[in-house]
């Protein structure tokens, strides 16, 4: 919802022709070979978003769907805490479109601007994995190309095995480079050092279908155990933590050393912009995306 951005950044346009970030994520997923897009939104704003992004808008080239994340789309058995105005989490927005997917699958932010390469990388890793069971796959950015110069970040910090293979993620919160150009975090009190290079979640994840009754399972502990935090969230990266601590499944990571842009605060908007018009200058995109 933007809380830092201070409106619903996910429609504000950042293109020539007032494009907003999901008209390039839209537009790089087609050029990659997907097929079928799903929205996952709120219902107080669904009128609004499905006006504006519909399969009309994006020339027909993608199928288009909407899906609803509700506070009280919850399992039997539960209701929602009184005092909850939060919504349940990022796990549990990809919860909600569990009777839509039936193949391999991504899941990408609105709100982040992932480059044209990482949709091609997740496509060619999606289309190995179709039949397929308890294998994922993740593209992970270098921590050094997903900083903002106007504030902290919160980042997914990815530890990757031998085999190449997600090991695990922690949360780091306060992410800034510091003046002296270490890049720290603080969210145990003092300055922690991160190497440059780090590999860092984006929330850029490809799954196949078993990945919603894993979910379904989690989902009800998650509950059980945190209903009562009215701030707490059941997010991506911790379910995922939990089916590689199990052993149940595998998550590939692959690499980018593309330059991540997302709009975590207003004041990051003129270099997303100016971004955009010198990769529209390269020939990259198109001057107005969808003529």
């Amino acid at each position: 919802m933007g809380s830092r951005y201070g409106s619903l950044k996910q429609m504000d346009g950042v293109g020539p022709a007032n494009e907003a970030i999901i008209d390039y994520s839209v537009y790089d997923a087609v050029r990659a070979g997907f097929g079928r897009v799903v929205f996952v939104i709120r219902r107080s704003f669904a009128a609004e978003f499905e006006e504006v992004f519909n399969a009309a808008r994006f020339g027909g080239r993608i199928e288009v769907e909407y899906v609803y994340q509700e506070l009280d789309s919850l399992p039997e058995g539960f209701a929602v805490p009184e005092g909850r105005v939060k919504p349940w989490g990022t796990n549990h927005a990809v919860m909600m479109a569990a009777e839509r997917i039936d193949v391999p699958f991504a899941v990408v932010n609105a709100d982040d601007f992932y480059g044209a390469e990482a949709f091609r990388t997740m496509a060619d890793c999606l289309r190995t994995l179709d039949g397929s069971r308890n294998k994922y796959c993740m593209v992970a950015y270098d921590l050094e190309k997903t900083l903002s110069e106007n504030g902290t970040v919160s980042r997914g910090i990815c530890t990757v095995d031998a085999a190449g293979n997600l090991a695990g993620m922690v949360e780091r919160t306060r992410i800034e480079r510091a003046a002296d150009g270490r890049i720290v975090y603080r969210d145990g009190g003092a300055d922690e050092e991160l190497a440059p290079a780090t590999p860092v979640s984006m929330n850029l994840f490809g799954f196949t279908p078993d990945y919603f009754s894993y979910s379904a399972e989690y989902f009800r502990a998650f509950l059980s155990e945190h209903a009562a935090d009215l701030g707490a969230e059941c997010y991506i990266p911790s379910m995922v933590n939990r089916l590689i601590d199990r052993g149940t499944v595998e998550v590939r990571v692959l690499r980018s050393d593309a330059q991540w842009y997302g709009v975590t605060y207003k004041e990051d908007k003129p270099a997303l912009v100016a971004a955009l018009r010198r990769m529209i200058g390269e020939g990259r995109y198109p001057e107005r995306l969808w003529e």
